[in-house]
């Protein structure tokens, strides 16, 4: 790499700091954090959405806990040298002056390393902002051509290029930085934008040079997924590409790596791991109540895909259980595949424009005939919340064909809801109920669309209207991500409606039973321990009854329950189906019935490193296996969670429409085309 190429991918990387610091600011200016100065350290004022909100907040989190756990250790060893800490990278960031304020820095000292340009604007901002000053006490400006930038009495900012270590190892000994004495090194989201050579030799580096010390780190991993590539997508085209993840895929190969380079113990774990083991509970759940929330798939993506690590070094400094060893994350590691589904692409473009949105729902009319709507999506030019109805037509001699039509008025509007239900009432009409608008705006009323085709002077006419089908003010499908599932009680048709969540309850527990012929609620009798409350779960019609499965908690924790709503002679009965080995924990998910089997397809869970497939469950014998999807034929990435599926008994193929999410702060990625599943080879299991 040239010495230009070199420049813009330094100034890459810097505006990455200038992003970052914005979203810190705006972190603490909604409540996540108390911190008084991150504001103080960056011009200007970004409002950013709650998912970066959450992400920043475990982040900030995550190097507060290894902070004070560094400074709890060393101040408990009076015999011992100041303690120092050394910040690598360190940007915008807050961290002297929240600790300074706190009163934490009696036997200890800061200093901070990055581009020059990157310090001297901190050191410029610092010394204009008399409440910074206040802090920092008397100090001192170095001349243009040192790299000790700002010299107080226990704060330094040095502006050095960490890729020179010669030079970086000398001004850090001139700035005071003792080797001998405990250090804490932090390097937050620093070393994945530096050559893979230019990390290694830092690594091995701060091993050398000091025999007493801690090494934290955070930064990306899992690449190779559907989300790591789309994540990796994003920082190439931001000139600052994500380099040695292929080397260091997960936090194993992370760990592993700081040993070889010299370190004496090390632990690593991905962000779902930290949130749930080391955040107290009521200090999560006021987080999860401080915004309207509902990207709860990327929210787990996105800490599936960041890790914190510490290593250490010394007799002393290995002694820090920063980590100590615990049972409240379980980690699963699914069994064998016992088979994989070969994907393949539906139609071409030349077949119509693909179904590009997720949080929609998808009903089959008839064998040939499925009707998708809803949604958030691409529509003529635009993400926004889709208003066109997109139908797949499947033609005996040219195969499925699509088109994208808006509803004709028929004294209702299609309200462009999300995370709604489709029910099938006959080849041509479908009943939707619940969904919302926003998460706090819940979508009114129950609608039921009608479907028309009709050849008009040789070209098709295709036409869906909507009407209402129930009382508006009614308040029992004021929720979303729900599932409502057809079932029979005295020889009459009913839709069971379970769960969900509403802008009251983040999760729900009750079910209602919809008689379809009169379009009201009835009371039908139901026995048995009641499953506890979940959202984004599957439900799918069997003997009757209703399966359901998974889902995510009240806890905002992926649930593993299959349970089995069981006609009897006076109602229903809620019966729990044992699963072994045991289902891993999902949510966002699709299900459906085919030769006694319950098929998993695709969801988002935490407590695995694998990527969901299909599970498949024997209804009989209670045995689960684990089937992979064969993706080398079809567009990659592909994110299987926020999709819909349709079954098609007699080819033995599932269809996936649609699927995809707002990727944290990468961009929203929405599947291509639509697929099939080839299910052929579970008819042919024994």
């Amino acid at each position: 790499m040239g010495p230009r190429s070199r420049e813009r991918r330094a100034g890459a990387v810097q505006n990455t700091n200038d992003s970052s610091a914005l979203s810190k600011s705006s972190l603490a200016a909604r409540g996540y954090v108390h911190d008084a100065f991150a504001a103080l350290l960056v011009p200007g004022a970004a409002r950013r959405a709650p998912l970066i909100h959450r992400g920043y907040y475990v982040r900030a989190r995550a190097m507060r806990h290894c902070v004070r756990a560094f400074l709890e250790q060393t101040s408990a060893r009076p015999d011992a040298p100041p303690a120092q800490v050394l910040s690598l990278g360190a940007g915008s960031d807050s961290l002297y002056f929240r600790l300074k304020a706190a009163g934490r820095l009696t036997r200890a000292a800061v200093w901070e390393v990055d581009f020059p340009d990157v310090a001297r604007r901190k050191a410029e901002r610092i010394r204009d902002t008399p409440e910074l000053c206040a802090l920092t006490g008397p100090f001192r400006e170095a001349d243009a051509a040192s790299a000790l930038l700002f010299e107080g009495l226990d704060y330094r900012i040095l502006g050095l290029d960490l890729r020179q270590l010669r030079r970086l190892d000398e001004a850090l000994a001139a700035a005071g930085l003792e080797a001998a004495a405990p250090t804490l090194l932090l390097a937050e989201a620093v070393l994945t934008y530096l050559e893979p050579e230019s990390a290694a030799a830092l690594v091995a580096w701060a091993a050398r040079r000091f025999p007493d010390a801690l090494f934290v780190v955070y930064e990306q991993m899992k690449p190779r997924d559907a989300f790591g590539q789309f994540m990796q997508r994003h920082f190439r085209q931001l000139n600052s590409p994500l380099h040695g993840l292929d080397s260091f895929p997960d936090a194993e190969a992370q760990r592993r790596r700081f040993l070889q380079a010299g370190w004496t113990a090390c632990s690593a774990m991905d962000m779902n791991e930290f949130y749930r083991r080391f955040l107290p509970a009521q200090e999560r759940r006021r987080i999860e109540t401080l915004e309207p929330f509902d990207e709860f798939e990327e929210w787990h993506l996105k800490c599936a895909h960041y890790f914190i690590l510490a290593a250490s070094k010394g007799d002393a400094m290995s002694q820090t259980l920063l980590f100590p060893p615990t049972e409240a994350f379980p980690w699963v590691h699914p069994a064998s595949p016992s088979g994989a589904f070969p994907a393949t692409v539906v139609m071409s473009d030349s077949q119509g424009p693909d179904l590009k949105r997720y949080g929609h729902a998808s009903a089959l009319l008839s064998p040939g005939i499925i009707l998708s709507a809803g949604g958030f999506g691409e529509q003529e030019g635009q993400h926004c919340r889709v208003s066109k109805f997109h139908l797949l037509l499947r033609y005996c001699d040219f195969g499925w064909k699509s088109s994208q039509i808006l509803s004709w008025e028929a004294g209702a509007k299609w309200d462009g809801r999300l995370y709604h239900t489709m029910t099938r009432l006959s080849d041509t009409e479908v009943l939707v109920l619940g969904g919302r608008l926003s998460p706090v705006t819940p979508a009114l009323g129950i609608l039921q669309l009608c479907f028309c085709k009709r050849e008009d002077n040789g070209a098709e006419d295709l036409k869906v209207t909507v009407t209402k089908a129930g009382p508006e003010e009614d308040s029992t499908l004021s929720r979303w991500r729900h599932s409502a599932t057809e079932v029979s009680y005295q020889n009459q048709k009913y839709l069971f409606v379970h769960g969900g969540r509403s802008v009251i309850e983040p999760v729900l527990s009750d079910w209602h039973f919809l008689h379809v012929g009169t379009m009201t609620w009835v009371r039908v009798p139901v026995e048995g321990d009641a499953p506890e409350a979940r959202h984004s779960h599957s439900a799918c019609s069997w003997q009757g009854g209703a399966l359901l499965a998974g889902g995510l908690g009240p806890s905002e924790e992926p649930l593993s329950s299959v349970v089995f709503l069981k006609p009897v002679s006076c109602g229903f009965l809620w019966e729990s189906i044992d699963i072994k080995p045991p289902v891993i924990p999902r949510y966002s998910h699709t299900a459906h019935v085919l030769n006694g089997k319950l098929l998993l397809v695709g969801g988002v869970w935490i407590h695995s490193s694998s990527v969901p497939g299909v599970t498949v469950i024997d209804l009989t014998t209670r045995l689960s296996s684990e089937y992979q999807i064969d993706t080398t034929r079809v567009p990659w990435p592909l994110m299987l969670h926020n999709h819909t599926s349709i079954l098609l008994h007699e080819e033995q193929q599932l269809l996936i429409l649609g699927g995809g999410g707002n990727c944290f702060s990468f961009g929203t990625y929405f599947n291509p085309c639509t697929l099939t599943l080839d299910l052929s080879s579970l008819s042919t299991e024994q």
